[in-house]
């Protein structure tokens, strides 16, 4: 699309441009009344450069996104009632994201820390082992005396 400076393109055009079977865009302007305007005299439609690129969203949408036709006009109404992005709403994605890369180096460190660990009991010994918590045994038998009461 990039290549042609036209303004107008009838459905032809439009279809080699996108790729599109003419029967999907004839469904697509179905489900989006505004995609393309009657031609003068009745012969088809015609589409405005506007008209080329929604197209090729919804191609993106529905083939690349797995959307059906009525949650790509979903998706674009969205996209239309969104408003930009502010200089706030900037600076806390930027405050968020150096909160999350500070926690992802905590976790990397602690990760570290214990294949350091691993790999240190795995050389001294040759073999890991699992060792119970030494107030552990007493409170099961603790435990039992109870119970034989």
């Amino acid at each position: 699309m990039a290549q042609s400076k036209r303004e107008l393109f009838k459905s032809a055009d439009v279809c080699e441009l996108t790729q599109l079977q003419p029967y999907m865009l004839r469904s697509w302007e179905a489900e989006f009344p505004g995609l393309g305007q009657p031609a003068a005299g009745g012969q088809g439609r015609v589409y405005r450069r506007p008209d080329v690129e929604l197209v090729l969203r919804i191609k993106q949408l529905v083939f690349d996104e797995g959307l059906t036709l009525a949650g790509a006009r979903r998706r674009l109404d969205e996209e239309q009632q969104e408003p930009a992005p502010s200089i706030a709403a900037a600076a806390m994605d930027d405050v968020l994201g150096a909160m999350a890369r500070r926690k992802l180096r905590e976790v990397r460190s602690g990760l570290e820390a214990i294949l350091e660990i691993l790999s240190r009991d795995l050389t001294q010994s040759g073999e890991l082992t699992l060792v119970a918590p030494a107030a552990a045994p007493a409170k099961v038998a603790a435990g039992k005396r109870r119970r034989a009461s």
